[in-house]
């Protein structure tokens, strides 16, 4: 069932001075590392705010779920936070959906960026909210990150030019044209929101996967998995993001092209969208064409008001 709201909400983009809140909605992470990726921000020219709470650790999650999901709830609803950037991704957001008060959210909306684990919050952001978020770059990527990384992510949160995408190592899959709203992020969180009331509807879009540190074989699982559950059915096009530590990019291409020869939809590898030291920043939500015989991924409008 397509539950996406209509019409598509976009955030304000960010003018220099903007404060720039910071949420975990995740796992605990590296202060060190914190201490670097603010730094980052700070040289972009923006304000930073996090609550001193935002370095609770309990096991694995950074803070109690009611804590986490808190933290999000009302940076949304504070007037002075003009974007919410996550520190860490790792596991946790899934455990927080339920929480989440999405009247206030699609009453306050603003810039939300993360990838990884996020994934989970950025596709009910757009599904629940229609809100347009953004898969970047995290503060404790940000610590390392490189030029074109932090280039890109400016551009996307700032400026009012529609985005058009190059992958760096393009490799047509299969070949075509599509339109359509994006959608995606890692591949392992968005398998595992399959049969739960936040899975999101992929028909009449283009899709992108990312990973890390998953075995060819459990990447072909997890296509698997949402292929049987009717998950790629009304798919536009599919594109491919890094698959870091995931083995050889050949293989991973070689499933691809085998889960999706028959669907007709073009499927374009290679762009630098996930967990590599470049990692791009995509608006999700609104549309854009994939010209896989071009390699390009052209946005049709900025993603940002």
């Amino acid at each position: 069932m397509e539950i996406h709201q209509k019409p598509i909400v976009k955030p304000p983009r960010l003018a220099p001075g903007d404060t720039i809140g910071i949420v975990a909605p995740a796992s605990p992470f590296s202060q060190e590392r914190f201490n670097k990726g603010v730094a980052v921000l700070q040289s972009m020219g923006f304000r930073v705010f996090f609550d001193d709470d935002l370095f609770i650790k309990q096991g694995y999650l950074a803070g109690t779920d009611a804590q986490r999901a808190d933290f999000i709830n009302r940076l949304f609803a504070d007037q002075e936070i003009k974007a919410i950037v996550c520190a860490r991704g790792g596991f946790g957001a899934m455990r927080i959906l339920s929480l989440l008060d999405y009247e206030a959210i699609k009453k306050h909306p603003k810039i939300f960026v993360g990838y990884s684990d996020i994934s989970a919050l950025l596709s009910v952001l757009d599904t629940r909210c229609g809100l347009v978020a953004f898969h970047g770059p995290m503060v404790t990527t940000l610590a390392d990150a490189g030029q074109e990384t932090k280039e890109a992510m400016l551009a996307a949160l700032t400026s009012d030019v529609k985005l058009e995408l190059a992958p760096a190592n393009g490799r047509v899959i299969e070949p075509g044209r599509a339109s359509g709203p994006i959608a995606g992020g890692n591949l392992t969180t968005l398998c595992h929101l399959v049969g739960t009331p936040y899975a999101p509807s992929y028909r009449g879009k283009i899709v992108f996967f990312e990973d890390k540190g998953e075995a060819a074989y459990r990447i072909d699982r997890m296509l698997s998995q949402m292929k049987l559950a009717g998950c790629f059915e009304g798919l536009v096009g599919l594109v491919l993001g890094s698959f870091e530590d995931c083995g050889e990019f050949d293989k991973i291409c070689r499933i691809t092209s085998e889960m999706f020869k028959d669907a007709g939809i073009p499927v374009l590898a290679g762009f630098d969208i996930g967990h590599g030291r470049t990692n791009i920043t995509i608006p999700l939500g609104i549309k854009a064409t994939l010209d896989a015989d071009r390699q390009r991924l052209i946005y049709h409008e900025p993603a940002t008001v």
